[in-house]
């Protein structure tokens, strides 16, 4: 006779059964040691009957409880892989939905080497960042270098604050300054791809929840 489950009661039954398997087993005796001539098997202290069916007890225990759960564990693996979830950035059946968002946090089989769009991000957001420091740098030791050709060409005394900068300096000044070349516009592009990151993950948790608790599977 078939069983009715919500995928969310089917995954709390399936993460209790795999504590309690592993319980079972850690609890279990299979084998013993007796003398010929005792009844009562020296590690367990109990008759040899009684320790035989213990352990066979234990067996089948075992067993039915890795059966119960390759059912749930095989029912909501094929429910995932049909089961349909939208978000704004498109369909996705729930299995990819999880797998997507396992990748884009790191967590997937191939843990953060998978979070492409992650180093992407950062990759880019770094590289920005060092363009800029590097660019305020070489443009502020710039300055300094016009200001010695001014102070060169005028004199200390001489410069005053209603003073406009020579032409040669200006000229040195512009042909010398260092500017960033964006063909993205990376500050822009930054901020969006990280918007659309954050709401693809915020959908894609909602909807598996969502679909976690109104989907029902059988076993």
């Amino acid at each position: 006779m078939s069983e009715k489950l919500l995928i969310t009661q089917a995954l709390d039954e399936r993460d209790l059964l795999v504590k309690k398997i592993a319980d079972k087993i850690a609890k279990a005796s299979f084998v013993d040691s007796i003398r010929n001539n005792e009844e009562t098997v020296r590690a367990a202290r109990v008759d040899k009957e009684a320790f035989t069916r213990q352990a066979q007890s234990a067996f089948q225990q075992i067993q039915d409880l890795i059966a119960r759960f390759q059912k749930i564990d095989a029912a909501i693996v094929a429910s995932n892989a049909r089961t349909i979830v939208k978000t704004s950035y498109g369909e996705f059946t729930v299995a990819a939905a999880i797998s997507l968002r396992g990748r884009l946090r790191g967590t997937g089989v191939f843990d953060e080497r998978a979070d492409f769009e992650g180093a992407l991000l950062q990759k880019m957001e770094n590289e920005y960042q060092a363009q800029i420091q590097n660019i305020e740098a070489k443009n502020r030791q710039l300055d300094g270098t016009a200001e010695n050709m001014r102070l060169s060409i005028l004199g200390r005394d001489s410069k005053s604050k209603d003073e406009k900068p020579l032409e040669v300096v200006e000229a040195y000044v512009r042909e010398n300054t260092t500017v960033l070349v964006d063909p993205l516009g990376l500050q822009k592009l930054l901020e969006s791809l990280k918007e659309k990151r954050e709401n693809l993950l915020r959908e894609l948790d909602t909807q598996i929840k969502v679909s976690n608790a109104t989907t029902f599977i059988e076993i």
